[in-house]
C-alpha cells in the first residue's frame, strides 16, 4: 500500500468563474495596501524612516500573498512559484521563504467540489464503479489533486481531479497575478519576464489537459522501453478526460523516505535518476520538468522507481538537442571561448554582452559541471556546490548592471537540475557523474 504523501493542509473550495478570481485578487491587493498601510503609520510613530517598497514587502502582506495564492491554485499559484525559483535570492528572507510554500501543497478542495467534478466528467452513478474510493487526496498541487482509489473489478487506482475553472482562467490569472507582483515590486527591474508570462501560459494549457498528460505518459514509456528498475503507470482511457486523469496506482516511498534505506540503495537511486535525466535531455528531447520529490516513488521490494505526474513534459527539437550536447561537451572537454560560444548558442549569452558578464556566467556554468568533471564518485552531501552557486548567482544579479534570463526552455532544464542536485543531496549519494556523463555523449 502507498503511504500518504500528503502533510495536513487547509481545505477551501476552489474559486471557479474568473470573475470570482479577480474578486479574490483584488480583495489581495487591497489587504495589501492596508498592510502597508498600517506598516506605515507604525514607522511614524515610530519615527522611522518610510519607503514604499519596505512598506509593501511586510511579513504579514507576505502571508496574505502566500494564502491567497494557495487558495485560488492553478495559474495563480504557478506563476508564485515560477518567480519564486528565478528571483527568489533578490526578494526580502520573508517573502522567498513563504513564496517557496508554494512549490509544495495547495489547498484541499472540500468532498462535494470533489464528487461534482466526478459527476460531471463520469456521470452521476460514477461512486458505482468503485470498490472504494478515498475523498481525502495523496497529494496536492497547483492544477489538481489526487485520489486512491480500488474498483469493483479489484483495480487499484490513482485518480489525479482538476481543480474547476482552472483551464478558463489560465491567461487571465497570469496577467492579473504579474500585474499585481509588479505593482508591490516583488517582481525586480532588471527581469523582463514578458517572454516568461507568454511560456507559463502555453505550459499550464498543456499541463491542464489531461488527455495530452495520458499521451505524454504513453509516449514516454516507449522511450524508456525495457530499460531496467523503472515504472511508468498506465493511462485508463475509459476513465480519462480532459479534467480527470484515471492510472495504475504505483506503490512505494518517496524519496525523502529513502533516507531510511541503506546507502547502497541510496546510491543506486540516485544513479538512476542522474541516467535518466541525461537520457531525457541529450538523447530523447523529451524531458519531465518538474523534479519534485513526490513524482517519484520507490518500492523496495521490486527495486523499481515509479516515475509519476507527466504534464509538465517539455519536448525539444533536435537543434536544442545539439546545441545542448555542445555545451555538455565543451564544459567536460573545452576551453573557455568553446564554452562561451556553446553558451551563445543555447542562449544563456548573447554574443553582444559585456564581457565581464560573459566570463562571469561561463565561470558559473563551469562549476555547474563540477561533478561530471571530477574522477570517480562525487560525494553531493559533502559538496557545497549549491551554496556557491548561489552566492555566484546573487553576485551576477546585483553587480552586473546587464543581466540576460535565457530562454524559457533553458529555465525548465534548470528547474529539473536543481531538483536533481537536492536529490542527490538528500539521498547523500556518491555518484560516478563523469561516467554517465562520457557514455552519453558517445553516443
Amino acid at each position: 500500500m502507498q503511504q500518504s504523501i500528503l502533510p495536513k493542509t487547509p481545505h477551501s473550495p476552489v474559486p471557479e468563474s474568473r470573475g470570482m478570481r479577480m474578486l479574490k485578487l483584488g480583495q489581495l491587493a487591497s489587504g495589501m495596501a492596508g498592510g502597508a498601510f498600517t506598516e506605515g503609520l507604525k514607522r511614524v510613530l515610530n519615527g522611522d524612516s518610510l519607503s514604499p517598497s519596505t512598506l509593501l514587502l511586510t511579513s504579514a502582506n507576505a502571508n496574505r500573498l502566500s494564502d491567497q495564492l494557495a487558495e485560488l491554485r492553478g495559474a495563480a499559484m504557478k506563476l508564485g512559484q515560477m518567480i519564486s525559483m528565478e528571483a527568489g535570492d533578490l526578494l526580502p528572507t520573508e517573502f522567498s521563504q513563504l513564496l517557496a510554500r508554494l512549490r509544495e501543497n495547495a489547498n484541499q478542495m472540500p468532498l462535494g467540489q470533489v464528487a461534482r467534478i466526478l459527476e460531471q466528467n463520469w456521470g452521476k452513478n460514477w461512486d458505482q464503479q468503485f470498490k472504494r474510493f478515498s475523498f481525502t487526496p495523496m497529494a496536492t498541487a497547483s492544477i489538481g489533486q489526487v485520489h486512491e482509489a480500488i474498483t469493483i473489478d479489484g483495480q487499484h487506482l490513482a485518480i489525479k481531479i482538476q481543480y474547476p475553472g482552472i483551464r478558463k482562467s489560465i491567461d487571465s490569472d497570469v496577467d492579473n497575478v504579474a500585474t499585481l507582483l509588479k505593482l508591490i515590486r516583488m517582481i525586480p527591474d532588471e527581469l523582463n519576464i514578458e517572454n516568461l508570462l507568454i511560456e507559463t501560459k502555453r505550459q499550464l494549457h498543456q499541463e491542464a489537459d489531461y488527455i495530452q498528460e495520458a499521451a505524454n505518459q504513453n509516449s514516454y514509456a516507449q522511450l524508456l522501453g525495457s530499460a531496467n528498475g523503472f515504472t511508468i503507470p498506465t493511462p485508463v482511457d475509459e476513465m480519462t478526460t480532459s479534467e480527470v486523469l484515471s492510472m495504475d496506482f504505483i506503490p512505494g516511498i518517496s524519496l525523502d523516505q529513502l533516507t531510511q534505506l541503506p546507502s547502497e540503495t541510496q546510491n543506486a537511486v540516485a544513479h538512476r535518476l542522474l541516467w535518466l535525466s541525461l537520457q531525457e535531455t541529450f538523447r530523447w528531447g523529451v524531458v519531465q520538468t518538474d523534479p519534485n520529490f513526490a513524482n517519484y516513488r520507490y518500492d523496495n521490494e521490486t527495486d523499481q522507481l515509479g516515475l509519476l505526474d507527466f504534464g509538465a513534459v517539455r519536448y525539444y527539437e533536435k537543434p536544442r538537442i545539439v546545441a545542448f550536447h555542445n555545451l555538455l561537451r565543451s564544459l567536460l572537454e573545452g576551453g573557455k571561448e568553446e564554452v562561451e560560444q556553446a553558451a551563445i548558442e543555447v542562449g544563456y549569452l548573447d554574443p553582444h554582452a559585456p564581457k565581464t558578464y560573459r566570463t562571469a556566467v561561463c565561470n558559473l556554468l563551469n562549476d555547474v559541471a563540477e561533478p561530471m568533471r571530477l574522477t570517480g564518485s562525487y560525494d553531493f552531501a559533502n559538496s557545497d556546490l549549491m551554496t556557491h552557486m548561489g552566492e555566484q548567482v546573487m553576485e551576477l544579479r546585483l553587480n552586473q548592471r546587464y543581466w540576460h534570463l535565457p530562454p524559457h526552455d533553458v529555465l525548465m532544464l534548470h528547474r529539473k537540475l536543481a531538483g536533481l542536485y537536492l536529490a542527490c543531496v538528500r539521498l547523500k549519494a556518491k555518484v560516478d557523474v563523469r561516467a554517465l556523463v562520457v557514455d552519453v555523449l558517445i553516443y
